[in-house]
């Protein structure tokens, strides 16, 4: 069965915890202007902390919101601590949105990724615009959003939802690179996982695989298209994610990858975690 990303946004809103201000959700909505992209995203600006306007894609698919370098130096946002640089991909880190507004509905304490996605500016080059991010599950869950695509505006009305940071675990998970403690808090896999960005084909890409883990001892290879991990669809990262939490250490689990033109099936043992 075919599944797209978009999925876990609707299923996020059913799964994911948070709160719901009552007074919040009778406030007035709020009409938006957004451009249809040739590429049939739609792009909206934005400002972040009182600066801009950016111009970023808003992602219904999107899991978390994402901003480029040079939005985030503009803005003074820190990448955090925990921090790192990478070829290509700018200094990669977790930050806090004191305030993001489209048009004039606005929100506050937004968690985003800073990072240099190769897509984004890909897809900026190839239209001629200037595309500093990602506007994502943590902003658009609080709001009912009504599409008008013959006038191109967005109608959003806050519904009085808050999300939790629920996307931490997985935030950390997309960060932290290949490490013996890569992929679920119980256990150890030892595989790094990627979604690109418009990419709707069944499963995620397996960018690397640790030396020496439950993942290279079961055969995985960087290549793979990961397809199910217990039986579970792992259509986003989202999915991978919540599928591994389910798996205790020591337990031997069936995972379906799709390498070149063939389907096959390994076993996997995840080790104990820290």
């Amino acid at each position: 069965m075919k599944r797209f990303l978009m999925t876990f946004c609707l299923l996020a809103l059913v799964c994911f915890t948070g709160s719901t201000d009552t007074r919040a959700a009778a406030e007035k909505a709020v009409t938006v202007p957004f451009e249809l992209l040739k590429s049939g995203h739609m792009a909206v600006e934005v400002k972040v902390n009182g600066k801009g306007p950016y111009l970023l894609i808003f992602d219904t698919g999107a899991p978390m919101s994402l901003l480029t370098n040079r939005l985030a130096k503009d803005a003074k946002l820190s990448a955090g601590k925990n921090a790192s640089a990478f070829p290509g991909l700018g200094r990669i880190g977790e930050t806090k949105i004191d305030l993001l507004e489209v048009g004039e509905q606005k929100a506050e304490g937004i968690n985003a990724i800073i990072m240099d996605h190769p897509t984004v500016e890909a897809l900026g080059r190839a239209l001629g615009k200037k595309l500093d991010g990602i506007v994502g599950f943590p902003f658009f869950a609080r709001f009912k959003m009504t599409l008008d695509y013959q006038k191109q505006t967005m109608t959003l009305v806050p519904s009085g939802y808050k999300p939790s940071d629920s996307m931490n675990a997985m935030t950390n998970l997309m960060l932290a690179g290949p490490s013996k403690k890569t992929l679920a808090p119980a256990a150890q896999w030892g595989l790094l996982a990627s979604k690109e960005v418009g990419d709707e084909e069944d499963g995620v890409d397996v960018k690397s695989v640790v030396p020496g883990s439950a993942a290279e001892a079961a055969g995985l290879k960087r290549g793979d298209r990961l397809l199910t991990l217990d039986g579970r669809w792992t259509d986003s990262l989202a999915d991978l994610y919540e599928a591994a939490s389910f798996v205790q250490p020591g337990s031997t689990v069936p995972i379906r990858i799709k390498r070149g033109d063939k389907e096959l099936t390994l076993k996997v043992t995840p080790k104990k975690g820290l």
